[in-house]
């Protein structure tokens, strides 16, 4: 069953979110996700959740999502990321 990683991001240092998203984009190439929503308008629809920016990724299964992001590859990303912004993230299998 196919899995996905969810997240919102803020941004407050670009040019450090730049450096996160170059060793981000080498660990979903090494898991094989495929990027379903990376940026965009984002148009709330109902609530007061307004998120500036979603990324969703796809993955082959939950295991395959859980690997990638515990990898030696998007674990540096992390680190790189660091102070550049927030994230909120979660897995969840799919369809």
């Amino acid at each position: 069953m196919s899995a996905y990683i969810i997240a919102e991001v803020t941004v407050t240092n670009e040019d450090q979110m730049k450096r996160y998203r170059e060793w981000s984009t080498r660990a979903m190439q090494e898991f094989g996700a495929e990027v379903v929503v990376r940026g965009g308008r984002v148009e709330p629809l109902e609530g007061d959740w307004n998120p500036q920016r979603v990324v969703v990724l796809r993955f082959k299964d939950l295991a395959t999502a859980q690997a990638y992001y515990r990898s030696e590859t998007y674990t540096h990303a992390r680190q790189l990321r660091e102070g550049a912004g927030s994230i909120r993230m979660f897995a969840v299998e799919g369809v």
